[in-house]
């Protein structure tokens, strides 16, 4: 369905550090807001924290600030969903997109902090000013009058969009010279890559293109410079060609095993399989392996945002398609997002109508199988294009994907990823190429676009 083009590579181990999860619980959370601090994978001289903010105050949070101190030695390093500060040991987080926490609702903020010594966790939290573990703490007042006001209306769904779910177009370290993450960045005000991709490396083992180590590769030093710089990823298993994890592993535990490494590796929210080739895709027994590992993933990982990526028709999900979304109820695989492909349909004049079409004919399978409603449908779907030429010479410009981002916007999707970031670059009548979108473009243009999801 999509990166024909894309070679497939050769074989080598990886491993990975994996982390324990614990929760310091509050004293008194019910009734009023909390914040409740877990921690994720510890790899020694570092570890991954979250806030998560509990209202059950009985009225809408306008807005939340958390406090803290680290002991001493340790500091962040990096820091998402919020907005911080840092005055010695003392941290200061503001909610940025997050705030507006409606009541029996729940926001969350992650970061990582890098330590000496031996581990010990923040302390002396407060939130809005009180106790992060009173039950009575208070809401903040709402705004000043210039903000726009604080609506407390009950969102349309009952699920928000998963942290893996903004966002996220491709980026693939190993092919079409690319780019440097932070220069992207910078240029674009993106916070979320999807990496591609990890497959397996010899056996079960999993491996960046089959063949980069999870660690020492140029993988994971973009990796550390998105998470430097604010960011998160979402690693991809699977894409067109190469040697696939799913036929590899034998079973789903084995399957989910080899999901783990990843997640541990780099203290994950999400992960994308991108299910497309014969192979995985259109072998049902391989489908079964990976919807059973997904399920194991969820269970071993709370919090955790799975997300299916897989072509589509102009109209919807294929057979394939269809029986991938039936057996993750079946199965019971709790899939966050199921995100489509809408391209190499086999030609198509207007990508904006296909790519609806194609996104409204999954948005009608999920609610009859689901028994789901349109916004929680909607809540449940992804987006993941071609910038500027597809294989098959279709053409999405600019101005195209600016009205897919606007309709995903409107809708309130789950997810708007592309592929790719490498390919985001102008090459007028350059056909399809890896390092260009084969159209005349500025750097970034898609990027930029999509950021603004």
């Amino acid at each position: 369905m999509r990166r024909r083009w894309l070679p497939a590579l050769g074989l080598a181990a990886a491993a990975a550090t994996i982390g324990a999860m614990f929760v310091i619980a509050p004293a008194n959370a019910a009734g009023g807001v909390s914040a409740t601090f877990s921690k994720g994978s510890d790899w020694g001289t570092g570890y991954e924290g979250k806030y998560t903010i509990a209202n059950g105050s009985g009225s809408t949070l306008a807005t939340w600030t958390v406090e803290f101190d680290l002991p001493s030695g340790a500091k962040i390093s990096s820091l998402w969903d919020g907005s911080y500060t840092a005055s010695g040991q003392h941290v200061t987080v503001k909610n940025t997109w997050n705030g507006n926490v409606a009541n029996g609702g729940s926001a969350s903020f992650g970061f990582n902090v890098a330590y000496s010594g031996s581990y010990a966790a923040p302390s002396n939290c407060k939130l809005n000013g009180g106790s992060c573990a009173a039950g009575g703490t208070p809401p903040t007042t709402t705004p000043p009058t210039t903000t726009p006001p604080v609506t407390t209306t009950p969102p349309t769904t009952t699920t928000p969009p998963p942290p893996g779910g903004r966002g996220a177009p491709y980026l693939y370290m190993g092919w079409g010279s690319p780019p440097n993450p932070q220069t992207v960045m910078n240029a674009t005000g993106v916070k979320w890559f999807t990496m591609a991709f990890v497959n397996a490396g010899g056996g079960c083992t999993p491996a960046w293109d089959s063949s980069r180590p999870l660690q020492g590769s140029a993988d994971a030093t973009a990796i550390s410079q998105i998470k430097a710089a604010g960011g998160q990823v979402v690693p991809s298993f699977g894409g067109w060609s190469g040697n696939k994890l799913g036929p590899n592993c034998s079973t789903s535990a084995a399957l989910a095993g080899a999901y783990q490494q990843v997640i541990s590796a780099y203290g994950l929210k999400a992960i994308d399989i991108d299910i497309e080739n014969s192979d995985e895709f259109e072998n049902e027994a391989v489908q079964d392996r990976i919807l059973g590992a997904l399920k194991i993933v969820k269970q071993n990982n709370p919090g955790i945002q799975t997300i299916l990526t897989f072509g589509t028709s102009t109209t919807g999900p294929n057979y394939y398609g269809n029986r991938l979304i039936d057996q993750s109820k079946a199965l019971g695989a709790n899939v966050d997002v199921f995100t489509i492909m809408p391209f190499d349909f086999g030609g198509g004049a207007n990508m904006y109508n296909s790519t609806v079409s194609a996104a409204n004919g999954l948005r009608d399978k999920l609610k009859s199988t689901f028994g789901w409603s349109d916004a929680t449908a909607y809540a449940h779907l992804g987006i993941s294009g071609m910038n500027g030429l597809s294989d098959q010479q279709e053409l999405t410009d600019l101005s195209t994907w600016t009205q897919i981002t606007n309709w995903a916007k409107s809708n309130k999707i789950a997810r708007l990823a592309f592929w790719s970031v490498n390919r985001d670059r102008g090459c007028p009548g350059g056909g399809v190429q890896s390092t260009c979108s084969g159209i005349a473009q500025n750097d970034w243009d898609f990027t930029k676009v999509t950021a603004g999801f």
